[in-house]
């Protein structure tokens, strides 16, 4: 629990000395690499197939980008397919989703459903912006709120960012700043434990999130 924690745990409990854990940061990365690669080539139709009915089902461009937060708080442009219509936040104001969110086209709501929508993602693992597990990465105007009102937000971004990670599986979608809050402690308990094996349980349980489509929004 967040709030029940201080900098001595921190400081001397077992799992939270990155530096130890540096084999494990050179292989995720390799492997991060040449998996980015492969997704790319096996999607390919895929990626075809979803560019061709989201220029055909509304106006606007086919891919999103949006400012995030990586790497040693390091911002990034995020890649995804346009699941919302265009000029989604016409008041330029950060928004959270919401559940059955109106804003959400007809085609978005089925690759958001199938996560067809974070497919263009693997560019940024490819480019070492991400990783496919880590913690997931937050929009720059949103970070700056929960730094404020989460202790130690700060932690999660000690670790490459992940399409998908320990939070996004056991968690419900996050909506709010008690939600960042829960989603945290999952964080902290990745980044504490984190090793290829827990890598591995984590990637097979996200493949069944996926086929029950669960937690999309």
């Amino acid at each position: 629990p967040v709030m029940h924690i201080n900098d001595y745990w921190l400081l001397f409990s077992r799992g939270f000395d990155l530096i130890s854990k540096e084999h494990v940061w050179k292989l995720k990365r390799l492997i991060d690499f040449w998996a980015a690669g492969f997704i790319l080539l096996v999607t390919l139709p895929v990626t075809l197939i979803t560019v061709l009915v989201i220029r055909v089902d509304s106006a606007g461009p086919v891919f999103y980008r949006q400012r995030r937060v990586g790497l040693n708080e390091k911002p990034f442009t995020i890649l995804k397919f346009r699941s919302m219509k265009e000029h989604a936040e016409q008041e330029g104001a950060a928004v959270w989703a919401e559940k059955e969110d109106p804003r959400i086209t007809r085609v978005g709501h089925w690759i958001r459903k199938l996560r067809i929508d974070e497919l263009p993602q693997i560019i940024n693992v490819f480019r070492g912006e991400m990783s496919l597990i880590g913690p997931r990465p937050e929009r720059s105007e949103f970070v700056e709120e929960l730094k404020k009102e989460i202790p130690y937000y700060s932690i999660r971004h000690t670790v490459r960012p992940g399409i998908t990670g320990w939070a996004q599986i056991y968690y419900p979608y996050g909506a709010s700043v008690q939600d960042a809050l829960r989603k945290l402690e999952y964080d902290l308990y990745y980044i504490k434990n984190m090793s290829l094996l827990l890598d591995l349980k984590i990637l097979l349980k996200t493949i069944g999130v996926i086929l029950l489509g669960q937690g999309a929004r």
